[in-house]
């Protein structure tokens, strides 16, 4: 018997405190990576805001009324010499352990995809850490590939 599809949708308010558990659970999953970050609590992103902006959107999947994993898209401006002048940028993409490997984040970033392609918006770019390879491996199955890698010194 085949396991059931989740359901895409848009994020509504009643899903923030959902959404802002998965934020923090994205955070302890990224601090290994990252020894910059302050002191907890601290939050990457203004979900509520972004529910709300027409100009960006987050999706959510859920399964059996239950929301499993996320992501957003929103523009940015492009630096004034690349050759296009607005990006899409993905973020807060997150699965929930149960339900990581089935390809519901490959789904997520489709429907972003699509978002941001109906907006005009050709180039998508994304961010993550140099060491997270299981996520550079999620995000490479969907067709990213390396472009930059930003360096600092301690």
């Amino acid at each position: 018997m085949d396991s059931p599809e989740p359901i895409l949708r848009d994020a509504t308010l009643a899903d923030l405190p959902i959404l802002l558990d998965f934020e923090q659970e994205l955070i302890k999953a990224e601090r290994p990576f990252d020894s910059t970050l302050g002191e907890d609590p601290i939050s990457y992103y203004d979900i509520k805001q972004m529910i709300l902006d027409d100009d960006a959107s987050v999706v959510v999947a859920e399964l059996d009324g239950e929301i499993i994993a996320s992501g957003y898209a929103i523009p940015k401006k492009a630096r004034h010499y690349l050759a296009h002048e607005q990006y899409a940028y993905l973020g807060f993409m997150y699965t929930h352990t149960d339900y990581r490997g089935m390809g519901i984040n490959s789904k997520i970033v489709d429907e972003l995809k699509h978002w941001s392609l109906a907006r005009g918006l050709k180039e998508i770019r994304l961010t993550v850490y140099s060491d997270n390879v299981p996520a550079i491996r999620a995000y490479e199955k969907v067709g990213f590939k390396g472009h930059i890698i930003e360096m600092r010194l301690e």
